[in-house]
């Protein structure tokens, strides 16, 4: 394991636990975007405000909130008192402040007036959607920010005083040249986040996208995506950004608590339309509907979708899964320990493979990928999958 990752791992608690915070409301759908959301109305964003303080109130917060992460939607999209509303409600049912705080944000509706509000609450990281720098793309992307719109709100961000900022940047996008995307990996550097994710377009079902992927007006081009992650990888090294996951990057310092806790398999508390939980033994996630999960609310009912015991042979699946799209890897004997009628021969028949074959490497406990691993880390996930089907050695 690297210096970076176990100076992450030595600062987080030993049980650290999540608060998600799902906020419907987008001024429009990207054409990529398969996450719930609705247009933001008074009466739509009163009733959500009132429906998050219900909600609240059926969860047993079982110790304080380590992270909390507010997404969606656009959370940066609700008004200033709305934010305070909010803010100021989730604090009150975190025992005390999160030790990490971040909320997404459009750079159309950053503003002075919303990073005041969030400044004032505590939220001490801020996460950018800027997807691209060029005018094409961003069109092509159905974003409705520009170019000027990214520098300004970054500015106003780092004006603001918040000292932990991500930007979050996509590539194989339709059209898009090795160059181009070269181009905006630059032009986020040079703005020297704290932090960047860079996503490869998947093409979700029931998105605009997809639509013109099955109509054949844009084609995957698996060999053009693995050169653009291979150039990412080596511009953000050049950089002094050390990738920790698959598709993040950080300065020392700034990986993502939350997001690390949660591909860690601990626990966290999901709240809003559609927000997934993972505590007391179980995970489901909330109806991705907002009149319908006011209306569990008021009946006292909460996470009512792909409800799931979770046993140590499921957790230890999910780690693996997680685990090995990050950098650090997966420590086998603690997950051996802790779910050890886990198909563990096959586990170890798999990792051996994977080690022959070049696509992970084992040093003792730990198991994790290559570079070129890496790569092909969705298929990693599936052959994982695909061994804890089999029935449990004996």
């Amino acid at each position: 394991m690297s210096d970076f990752v176990s100076a992450q791992a030595k600062a987080a608690p030993a049980d650290p636990l999540g608060l998600y915070v799902h906020v419907p409301f987008c001024a429009s759908t990207c054409d990529f975007c398969a996450f719930y959301q609705v247009k933001p109305t008074a009466d739509g964003v009163g009733r959500f405000l009132q429906g998050m303080e219900m909600e609240a109130e059926l969860v047993s917060w079982p110790r304080p909130v380590t992270t909390m992460f507010w997404g969606g939607g656009t959370p940066g999209l609700l008004p200033p008192k709305d934010l305070r509303q909010l803010g100021e409600r989730m604090l009150a049912r975190c025992g005390g402040q999160p030790e990490e705080w971040t909320v997404e944000m459009a750079p159309a509706c950053v503003t002075e007036a919303r990073l005041a509000v969030l400044k004032e609450l505590g939220v001490n990281r801020i996460s950018m959607g800027a997807q691209s720098f060029q005018p094409a793309l961003l069109d092509a992307l159905g974003r409705l920010h520009t170019k000027e719109q990214i520098l300004r709100a970054y500015d106003r961000v780092r004006a603001a005083g918040f000292a932990n900022v991500n930007l979050d940047l996509m590539f194989a996008l339709p059209g898009q040249t090795e160059a181009e995307w070269e181009a905006d990996v630059q032009a986020a550097v040079a703005l020297a986040p704290d932090h960047l994710s860079t996503y490869c377009l998947t093409f979700e079902e029931d998105t605009a996208l997809w639509v013109k992927l099955s109509q054949g007006r844009v084609k995957l081009d698996p060999e053009h995506e693995a050169k653009l992650y291979e150039s990412t990888w080596q511009q953000l090294a050049a950089a002094g950004y050390h990738q920790y996951e698959v598709a993040n990057f950080a300065r020392p310092g700034h990986a993502c608590r939350h997001n690390l806790n949660t591909w860690h398999m601990h626990e966290w508390i999901g709240l809003g339309p559609s927000a997934a939980s993972q505590h007391a033994g179980w995970r489901g996630a909330n109806v991705s509907d907002l009149d319908r999960w006011l209306d569990h609310l008021a009946a006292g009912r909460r996470v009512t979708e792909d409800r799931l015991v979770l046993s140590p042979r499921q957790l230890a699946e999910d780690a693996l899964i997680f685990g090995l799209r990050m950098n650090a890897g997966v420590d086998l004997a603690h997950w051996r320990a802790r779910a050890p009628d886990a198909p563990w021969s096959e586990i170890e028949a798999l990792a051996a493979k994977l080690a022959a074959d070049g696509l992970a490497l084992r040093e003792g406990r730990q198991l994790r990928l290559t570079m070129r691993g890496r790569l092909l880390a969705d298929a990693v996930g599936l052959e994982i999958m695909a061994a804890f089907a089999e029935p449990a050695a004996v």
